[in-house]
């Protein structure tokens, strides 16, 4: 079960418990973009580091997405979010690894990347939360 499908299970609860159920509830999504309440959810945080800085004159673009989220979300939640045509997503994910602090030994979590490659010409204006 993906993110979406969640999101709309909640939605139409949420209509049904106030008792205004919608005729095109299920089709309030667009068919290539995500509204931005929904994109935010997937897309958590650009991620800013030496390597991605050197992907971005290649149209290549890095971010913290949310670990159930798949390729096709990742696309629609860029273009809603960002106005632009993504051309590919690669993801991939990063493991858990053990650090220590002193005589502590604490794990660092692991978590999901999107690279996504963006048309030619177009553009990501780089802005942290």
């Amino acid at each position: 079960m993906t993110i979406l499908d969640k999101v709309k299970k909640i939605t139409k609860k949420e209509e049904i418990v106030k008792g205004t159920e919608k005729k095109n509830a299920g089709k309030d999504f667009k068919r290539n973009k995500l509204s931005k309440d929904m994109a935010g959810m997937i897309i958590l945080e650009p991620l800013f580091t030496e390597k991605t800085s050197n992907l971005m004159p290649l149209n290549k673009y890095a971010f913290k997405v949310a670990n159930q989220a798949n390729k096709i979300e990742v696309k629609k939640a860029i273009e809603g979010l960002y106005n632009v045509n993504v051309i590919s997503v690669n993801i991939l994910k990063t493991s858990a690894k053990p650090k220590r602090v002193g005589r502590r030994e604490m794990i660092k979590p692991g978590f999901k990347k999107a690279i996504v490659t963006l048309k030619e010409g177009e553009s990501i204006e780089p802005t942290k939360k």
